[in-house]
């Protein structure tokens, strides 16, 4: 799981909801399917939120990670266009 390559990589960070889920939104929606989007976020509730809904938009999540005190990272593999 940790050789996983960012194909794009956002960051995220003072954003609130929801501007966290719009701006991942969008920037999976500019991706390829099959390749993976890292969002670096700040923001707890985003980093519950921005999995659950990816999800639910049918992508994969493949890593949610506290990284310190404050900072997430969230890796998402696009699934369909």
């Amino acid at each position: 799981m940790e050789n996983i390559r960012a194909d794009k990589k956002i960051n995220i960070k003072g954003l609130v909801c929801p501007y966290t889920f719009v701006k991942s939104k969008l920037a999976i929606e500019e991706m390829e399917v099959g390749e993976v989007l890292e969002i670096l976020l700040d923001y707890p509730e985003a980093s519950r939120s921005i999995p659950k809904s990816m999800e639910e938009h049918g992508h994969t999540v493949l890593k949610v990670e506290k990284i310190n005190d404050k900072d997430w990272i969230i890796l998402i593999r696009k699934e369909h266009d």
